[in-house]
Order: C-alpha cells, then structure tokens, then sequence
C-alpha cells in the first residue's frame, strides 16, 4: 500500500470515529438532558397537584415535547450533514466544522429549552411544591448515573 493511500485511509478512519464519538456524546447528552422519572414521579404523583396546576403544566409539557422533538430533529439533520461532508471531502473541511456547530447549537438550545421548561413548572408550583421540587432537580443534576 502506498504512503498516500495509508494516510487517506487514516484520515478517513479518524474522521469516522471522530463522528461515531460525536454521536455518542451527544445520545449520552440527550439523555442526560430528558427529564429524570424522580421528577416527572414527583411533578404527578408526589406533589398533589391541584387540577389548575395539573392543566398548567400539561401544556407546559406539550410545548416542551413539541419543541424538544423539533430540536433532536436538527441534530439529527445535522449528523446527516456531517456524514455527508465527510463522505464528500474525506478531511475535516469547513463543511464538516460547519456540520459539528450546526449539531452543538441545536444541542445546546436543547440544554437550554430543558432548563427553562423546569423552571416554568417550577413557577406552576406553590412555595412548599417548589421546594420539594428543587431539591429533585438538584439531585437530579449532581447525582452519578447509574
């Protein structure tokens, strides 16, 4: 085998595991990032809503899931950007650097939907709710995955 041709393979080896790491990462952030089942089990079970608080979050809900699901939307575009710029240049190419940001923004805004919907349920919640419910949410962000 050639010094060019082993190098083009390495290259192309290198940017495939580089991108099979970078989805992972993210699979591994997504679901770092859905709410946790303690804080969905306290929201409904734990917390006795009042019918009022109960409708107010089903919506907030709503939203939230319409919108988390258009963002995983645009990073699954974005993989599929990045697998074709790889695939079209072979190199770490403005269009694959373009792929990789378009992907870490789209993660990003996720992150930042997720924490704004906590908080807007957290303002649904009566002072005694919200204290229970922040202690999950803390919990929830500091504990070790199991």
């Amino acid at each position: 085998m050639s010094l060019a041709r082993s190098i083009a393979l390495t290259l192309i080896l290198s940017i495939a595991v580089a991108a099979i790491g970078a989805w992972g990462g993210a699979e591994y952030a997504l679901h770092r990032m859905r709410p946790q089942t303690p804080l969905h089990e306290l929201v409904h079970q734990k917390l006795r809503l009042t019918a009022d608080q109960q409708r107010r979050i089903e919506g907030l809900e709503r939203q939230h899931e319409q919108r988390r699901q258009a963002l995983q939307a645009e990073m699954r575009a974005a993989n599929a950007d990045l697998a074709h710029a790889i695939q079209a240049q072979h190199a770490y190419m403005p269009e694959v650097q373009a792929a990789v940001d378009r992907f870490h923004h789209a993660m990003g805004d996720l992150q930042k939907e997720t924490i704004l919907h906590v908080l807007a349920m957290r303002q649904v919640l009566t002072p005694e709710q919200a204290e229970q419910f922040d202690a999950t949410v803390a919990r929830s962000l500091t504990e070790e995955p199991r």
